[in-house]
């Protein structure tokens, strides 16, 4: 019974594996577009920006609470 589930789900897996892949495009499986420069500058600005500023807002908001 066990053998049987796990040999099942081992075939989905290598069924996803090897249909779901178109190649090794750079980029392919990212979650945002690559091609435009401009966005992508902005997007990784946004998204370390956020990171590294998040504890200097969170010490402002500390230090002016009263």
């Amino acid at each position: 019974m066990i053998g049987r589930s796990l040999n099942l789900s081992r075939t989905t897996f290598t069924n996803f594996v090897r249909h779901h892949s178109h190649g090794g495009i750079p980029g392919e499986n990212l979650p945002f577009g690559i091609h435009n420069r401009f966005k992508l500058t902005a997007y990784f600005m946004l998204f370390f920006g956020s990171g590294f500023g998040a504890p200097f807002l969170v010490l402002r908001h500390q230090l002016l609470k009263k």
